[in-house]
């Protein structure tokens, strides 16, 4: 039987201490990327699929249901049980990455999901990127005797395997932002600037050197050609995002007046932000970016309470690889950035992405919360 007094009192203290504000912050995000996946998707299902209107939304909504209940579980529990329960999370999703190359279901000409029976097809380096984020600043934040730069190199080891098995999907978008995180809790640990600029441009001449010389990446090298010089052609997708975007203006075109969404793949996931500001307007676009920033303002700021090293690594980690992922999304979206298939946070459709969004929402709300004295 349960003790359903014990029950209440537990989620009661759960609710009198997390961050109310950053809560509803998460909740009014990921209603508002429901509400653009309903007007995003609808036209989609009916008229591609030959199906129920909205399959794409119910689907949507099962899967922010599922989220909000992870996003909860992750909140709740105690902090020492988070932190070991994310350290076999994260060598449970490391294998799952790791057979990706054998097991992985081929989506234009990238491997990057895996479909097992009775589970839906999900992306292992979604649901790996919070424990991974976990795993390195609890690296950065041991107590040894050895040097910091001995730890760099730890966590270097850490993350080099989960780059190799993105680059042999290939998956240079998340390649890039899981280096790019890496890169800033480097920097927020503390390092010398010269050694950190060094070691960014050794990385960066790597990763352009897989672009230009080895056959696998001959498809980013084409998308980087067209992104210079947009005559070249391959790039349909991204001169559609950006029409999108200038036929919206200011206000928008109106609900359900679009056509991206029905023009371009995937513009319910990749090109989301076209889609919203196509029909709804620039301001709108302008108006979800400062949520964005008020957010990630809003877990920085509680950075300077904490005592911990770790917890301050650990929210910083989050919140750079939510602005950068953002950055990314809309950069991509107005040609600032070569296409790279980068979801958005919270709003973007797409199962992993949602489900890794609400592990790092309820990460944050357990480290943010109001610590019992």
């Amino acid at each position: 039987m349960f003790d359903l007094n014990k029950i209440f009192n537990f989620y009661y203290g759960w609710w009198k201490n997390i961050d109310k504000f950053i809560f509803f912050l998460i909740l009014f995000l990921f209603s508002l990327g429901l509400f653009f996946s309903l007007v995003s998707t609808s036209i989609i299902a009916s008229d591609k699929l030959n199906t129920n209107t909205y399959y794409f939304f119910i689907k949507h909504l099962l899967f922010i249901l599922l989220g909000v209940f992870i996003l909860i579980s992750f909140s709740a529990i105690e902090q020492k049980k988070l932190f070991l329960i994310s350290k076999y999370l994260f060598l449970v999703f490391f294998i799952f990455l790791a057979l990706v190359p054998f097991i992985g279901i081929e989506v234009k000409g990238s491997a990057r999901w895996i479909d097992l029976p009775g589970i839906p097809r999900f992306q292992p380096i979604e649901i790996l990127k919070p424990f991974l984020i976990i795993m390195i600043s609890t690296v950065f934040t041991l107590n040894s005797q050895k040097s910091i730069y001995f730890k760099y190199l730890f966590s270097f080891l850490l993350i080099f395997p989960v780059i190799l098995f993105l680059i042999s999907q290939p998956d240079i978008g998340q390649t890039i932002l899981i280096v790019l995180t890496w890169f800033s809790l480097i920097f927020i640990s503390g390092i010398n600037l010269l050694f950190f600029f060094l070691f960014f441009a050794l990385t960066f001449s790597i990763l352009i050197y897989l672009i230009i010389y080895v056959p696998k990446f001959v498809y980013i090298k084409n998308r980087l050609l067209s992104f210079i010089d947009p005559s070249s052609g391959n790039n349909y997708q991204s001169e559609r995002a950006s029409e999108a975007i200038s036929n919206g203006g200011f206000f928008g075109q109106g609900i359900g007046e679009g056509t991206l969404k029905s023009d371009v793949p995937e513009a319910h996931t990749d090109y989301i932000i076209s889609v919203i500001s196509e029909e709804f307007g620039v301001i709108i676009v302008l108006a979800i970016m400062i949520i964005y920033l008020i957010l990630s303002y809003n877990i920085l700021k509680k950075i300077d309470d904490e005592n911990d090293d770790k917890v301050k690594l650990i929210l910083a980690g989050i919140a750079s690889i939510i602005l950068f992922q953002t950055f990314i999304h809309i950069g991509v979206n107005i040609r600032l950035l070569p296409t790279t298939g980068m979801t958005l946070p919270f709003l973007s459709y797409g199962g992993s992405s949602i489900i890794s969004t609400s592990i790092l929402s309820g990460i944050i709300l357990n480290l943010t919360k109001r610590k019992i004295k």
